[in-house]
């Protein structure tokens, strides 16, 4: 018990102090998971609206894939990704393997399919009476997704902040196609707050563990904290 205390001593001693390295990891988990979000964001929300309001063979079957890909397990993502960016792999040219574009990258596929199926819901929620009369006044197909979005767009931004959680909370894959690489340069270093965590704990680096899970739990709490203003707004 007493090593624990000692460790959120020691912990909040790195925090209080911007320890450069925990600054880091912090910043860098940050801009990968933000990243791959916007880029889940631009594909989900177009394909979202387009199975949402499309008439095609197979739609509930989609539905139900992409809703099962839900619970996709963070490793298989990781193995896929590197089985293409691998030397070996279609794309091992490119020479993404252990960066944090990989890392982009695999996150951005394990959250497509949570933010896709959320967008969906959020579209089909919308108040039929509010599609009958866009339909009556005679609206555009723009004009008419332009207003179910603005209608539906808190429950997106939901699906966003989701995703967002998912991305940055993530271990298995960006360990896969990142390799947890410290690096004296910030764009070559792989570390993320939960590949440094694993680590550190292994490594009996108590203190620094709890600091990264202190710092982690922080930024998605705030997230989430963001969005729920928002929405009250």
């Amino acid at each position: 018990m007493y090593e624990i205390i000692e460790g959120f001593i020691e912990a909040t001693k790195l925090i209080a102090t911007f320890d450069p390295d925990v600054m880091a990891i912090a910043a860098r988990s940050i801009i990968v998971s933000f990243t791959a979000t916007i880029a889940a964001t631009l594909i989900s929300v177009p394909l979202g609206a387009a199975i949402s309001f499309g008439s095609f063979r197979g739609k509930k079957s989609l539905i139900n894939l992409i809703q099962t890909l839900y619970s996709l397990p963070t490793v298989i993502v990781g193995l896929l990704i590197f089985l293409l960016i691998s030397r070996v792999g279609p794309f091992g040219f490119m020479r993404l393997l252990f960066t944090p574009t990989a890392m982009i990258i695999a996150q951005t596929v394990l959250i497509l399919p949570i933010m896709t199926g959320l967008t969906i819901a959020a579209l089909s929620g919308v108040d039929p009476v509010i599609r009958d009369t866009l339909y009556s006044l005679g609206a555009t197909r723009l004009q008419f997704l332009v207003n179910i979005m603005k209608e539906a767009r808190f429950a997106i931004l939901m699906a966003v902040a989701v995703g967002f959680g998912r991305a940055i909370s993530e271990v298995g894959a960006a360990i896969l196609v990142g390799g947890n690489i410290m690096a004296s340069s910030f764009a070559s270093s792989t570390r993320t707050l939960t590949t440094a965590i694993s680590l550190e704990t292994s490594m009996g680096n108590i203190p620094t563990s709890i600091a990264l899970g202190i710092i982690l739990l922080a930024i998605a709490l705030g997230v989430n904290l963001a969005i729920t203003r928002i929405q009250h707004r």
